[in-house]
């Protein structure tokens, strides 16, 4: 099964780092996340990579064309005009780089892909968010539902204490803030079928409005809860926060052995 992955986006709320490179190609632990996020689906045995490109999409392509240049011992002989590569490490992955233009939209990107997925189911991520969900009982459980789209729900934490009011102004309620508290939201790693296709109609197309709502109406959308580990990237904040989980051996995401 394919492994879609949104890779294409500006990243402007993290402008610190994204105007020299794709936000998915921002690195935690020395690692770009769009790394940790493939090995995390490696983990399950989902080696078949479609990334989504657009903004500075080429720095996809140049990391990975020289992937043995950035993880292994290399000789240059330049006498003999040779590179020799020492202890390969190899990931058992199929990667595809797809330019699906500068200003797709994520259902754009995604209708872009059409004819690399053919007519099979196919995950769907974005490539600036990491967890440690099962994907294997997600798989299990898209595959009950008979849905078109399977959406992992996250209870996205409240930020701030809580405190309850009543008519009269008087504050009946104070506590600190719990998971409780948060809404559920749409945490990417999703589960496709291919009908899913025919509900973009273009480059214009945002995913998560018009194709999602309408699946929704059609009552082929299904959720399946995360109770564990997930985080975006989305500032700089976000970056350091996974960065200080990553230097101190406390990644939940991190699903791989080394």
């Amino acid at each position: 099964m394919k492994v879609l992955i949104l890779a294409g986006g500006y990243g402007t709320r993290i402008s610190e780092e994204s105007q020299f490179k794709p936000k998915p190609m921002i690195e935690i632990g020395n690692m770009p996340i769009i790394w940790h996020i493939m090995k995390h689906y490696s983990e399950y045995g989902f080696n078949d990579f479609v990334i989504l490109g657009g903004y500075k999409q080429y720095v996809i392509k140049e990391y990975f064309n020289n992937y043995f240049l950035h993880h292994s011992d290399v000789t240059f002989d330049m006498v003999n005009n040779e590179v020799i590569v020492h202890a390969k490490h190899a990931e058992p992955w199929r990667v595809t780089v797809l330019d699906t233009g500068l200003n797709t939209m994520t259902g754009g990107r995604i209708k872009r892909a059409a004819e690399y997925i053919g007519n099979e189911p196919f995950m769907l991520t974005y490539g600036d968010a990491v967890s440690d969900v099962d994907l294997n009982k997600l798989l299990a459980f898209h595959k009950k539902t008979g849905k078109a789209i399977t959406i992992t729900s996250i209870a996205l934490s409240q930020t701030k204490g809580i405190i309850e009011v009543g008519k009269d102004g008087t504050l009946e309620a104070f506590r600190e803030k719990s998971i409780q508290d948060g809404s559920l939201i749409n945490g990417g790693f999703m589960v496709c079928e291919p009908e899913v296709i025919k509900y973009i109609a273009g480059d214009k197309t945002v995913f998560e409005k018009g194709p999602i709502g309408k699946l929704v109406a059609d009552k082929k959308a299904a959720a399946y809860h995360h109770k564990g580990f997930w985080q975006c990237m989305d500032t700089k904040r976000d970056k350091d926060y996974l960065e200080q989980l990553w230097e101190e051996g406390d990644a939940p995401w991190k699903t791989w052995d080394d």
